[in-house]
């Protein structure tokens, strides 16, 4: 079933991330005391007295329009509250009322969804005296807590849970096995219009400033029988070029995004070509083992079959190390060919969780004997005496060897290409292992 959301919305920097934090009794929320840290909607499990439910971190809500992002953060807010069963209104209990709380209270009175109006930051809660003016919000009761120490939490939670209790939830695509792709690439490369289209909704904010995403954003949706998760990341730069406290936590959560990752969709700026930082990116994936799809994104605004035949030609050279992952040309912006990625991710996912039969393994290794191609080292010649695959996601081949110490890089990547010829493994890396068999 689906899980009951429970929005935490309010005014930047009043710790709605902190509280996140301390509900879910995790660190997935970036917490930092710079303004707008958070921008898009952050989902987060947590449970209270057995009943499970998700909040929903979304960005301040300012009502001025003077910053770049703003009026997205705060549709993004306001989405949360639209999809949200319950709302949890953060106030900060030390600097007191703003311009900006009675903006998001007049908001949330028009609402019919239970508001708690949580004053935070108060180490002392049962001290009624900070929590006088805001009971002009005119949003009922107030709840005292300290998201940094715990305090009033519990007392805040078995209401929001009595409330969550009346919720009735629908099947969902939560709770079925499904792909887990993670959309990964340099900054500003497109990858949350990308996601947009994908999902065929706003959650990620899209902007021409590099750097706009933070958090790794998930997405669950269906498509064709299908449940997917969808996570829109963190640019990925070298740590080198992270010169940010908070630039450096998307860096781990998008880290993190691929560790889960069934599928990666590496997004590259086709107006810009490969770089080397596209190339760092791809091996970030592929020492974790995940499926590829290469999206060469803003394709239509590439001049000239010359130039674009160029740019695949060194992509071609330089992404060997990949060379298994398909790739499509796309535009996020338009949503031009976005059809083709999900027949490409369908396609990496069935061979990164497939089997291949022993006995159609070993006829192939029959046929690499016959050709006489093999190592030796010294005296010692590498005689290869079965196969199996042993394990998927990804596909991993086990053979049979007198002298496994005799395998080279070269012969691996030779049997590699042999095998790849003989198989159909479009879109996921393949691991061996020799094992010494008298």
């Amino acid at each position: 079933m689906a899980l009951p959301l429970v929005a935490v919305v309010g005014r930047p920097n009043v710790g709605k991330s902190t509280f996140v934090n301390r509900i879910a009794e995790g660190n997935e929320a970036i917490v930092h005391e710079m303004r707008g840290v958070t921008r898009d909607r952050s989902y987060h499990t947590a449970d209270w007295n057995g009943v499970e439910f998700k909040l929903v971190d979304t960005g301040g809500i300012e009502m001025g329009d003077e910053d770049t992002f703003q009026a997205s953060i705060r549709n993004q807010a306001l989405m949360g509250v639209d999809e949200a069963d319950v709302i949890v209104f953060l106030v900060d209990g030390k600097t007191g009322i703003n311009a900006d709380d009675e903006a998001v209270a007049r908001i949330l009175r028009r609402t019919s969804k239970p508001v708690f109006t949580v004053v935070n930051k108060l180490d002392n809660p049962q001290s009624e005296e900070a929590l006088y003016e805001f009971y002009a919000l005119g949003l009922g009761d107030l709840w005292p807590v300290s998201s940094l120490h715990g305090h009033g939490t519990g007392d805040l939670l078995d209401a929001v849970v009595e409330e969550l209790r009346q919720v009735e939830c629908s099947p969902d695509a939560d709770d079925e096995e499904g792909i887990n792709v993670a959309i990964i690439g340099r900054p500003n490369a497109g990858k949350s219009s990308l996601m947009n289209q994908m999902t065929n909704n706003q959650r990620s904010i899209v902007s021409d400033v590099a750097g706009t995403t933070r958090d790794a954003v998930d997405t669950h949706m269906v498509r064709n029988g299908v449940p997917y998760t969808i996570v829109d990341t963190a640019g990925l730069r070298r740590k080198a070029k992270i010169d940010e406290d908070v630039e450096y936590y998307g860096f781990v959560r998008a880290m993190r995004a691929i560790d889960r990752a069934d599928v990666v969709l590496l997004v590259i700026d086709g107006t810009l070509g490969l770089t080397n930082e596209d190339q760092r990116v791809a091996s970030y994936a592929v020492e974790r083992g995940c499926a590829m799809v290469i999206v060469l994104n803003k394709w239509d605004i590439v001049e000239g079959p010359e130039a674009k035949q160029k740019v695949r030609d060194f992509i071609a050279d330089r992404m060997m190390f990949v060379g298994y992952a398909p790739v499509v040309s796309i535009s996020a912006l338009t949503g031009k060919r976005v059809d083709r990625v999900w027949d490409a991710i369908d396609t990496a996912y069935e061979h990164y969780t497939g089997t291949i039969p022993t006995n159609a393994l070993n006829r192939w290794l029959a046929e690499i004997r016959e050709t006489g191609h093999t190592v030796s080292k010294g005296k010692a010649v590498l005689r290869m005496k079965y196969i199996t695959q042993t394990a998927v996601k990804p596909p991993r081949f086990t053979f049979f060897v007198n002298r496994p110490d005799v395998v080279t890089d070269n012969y691996e990547r030779f049997l590699e290409n042999r095998l790849r010829k003989a198989f159909d493994l479009t879109g996921t890396p393949v691991q061996f292992r020799f094992k010494k068999k008298d």
